[in-house]
């Protein structure tokens, strides 16, 4: 149990994948305008990396190993993300339309987001337990999510802040991107 908590926490914090390995920018710097686009796009993310994670997981070792076709992961898991994405797009169009609207191009670049394809990727190449797998594909969008929701709230006190015209917009968000690393990089090495 203790393991699980560790691998929780550390994909959450220590090695935040926005953070540590800048992966997930395009949602990051395109949603991150106001609170409620971001938490709605972490909220899609969550489920599209879990959902396609455990998917993926279950025709890796069921499918894919038995037949020998190991080397077919890598299509076969971006064709299952790309499912999944299109299942929340129609899920959210029939029942949230306002956020849908909100997400606009974003919420199809979910298929793109380097991210989901990262974290089924991982989940096979460390070996991962079907338990491990499930924590780590809910603590890495939490993490995710987390970074977007942070970063969306300081974009909305940066529009109404007195900043240099030049770095007014994504100049000054990139800042804040790069000092948010830089602290989560400091903290990561103190642990």
């Amino acid at each position: 149990m203790e393991g699980f908590f560790t691998l929780f926490i550390s994909a959450i914090l220590i090695n935040n994948i926005v953070l540590t390995k800048f992966l997930g920018m395009c949602p990051i710097m395109g949603v991150s305008r106001k609170t409620s686009s971001a938490l709605g796009m972490g909220a899609a993310v969550v489920f599209v990396i879990f959902g396609s994670s455990v998917f993926t997981y279950v025709l890796y070792y069921n499918v894919l190993v038995p037949m020998s076709l190991e080397y077919m992961d890598l299509i076969t898991f971006i064709l299952v993300i790309a499912a999944f994405v299109q299942f929340v797009e129609m899920v959210m169009k029939k029942f949230t339309p306002a956020l849908y609207k909100a997400l606009g191009i974003f919420l199809p670049l979910i298929t793109t987001n380097c991210v989901v394809l990262y974290v089924t990727l991982v989940n096979i190449t460390n070996g991962y337990s079907f338990m491990e797998m499930v924590v780590y594909s809910i603590a890495v969008p939490l993490g995710f999510t987390l970074v977007l929701y942070i970063f969306s709230t300081i974009r909305e006190r940066l529009d109404s802040a007195p900043v240099p015209k030049a770095f007014e917009g994504n100049p000054i968000a990139l800042i804040v991107m790069a000092i948010m690393a830089a602290i989560f990089t400091a903290f990561a090495g103190l642990v």
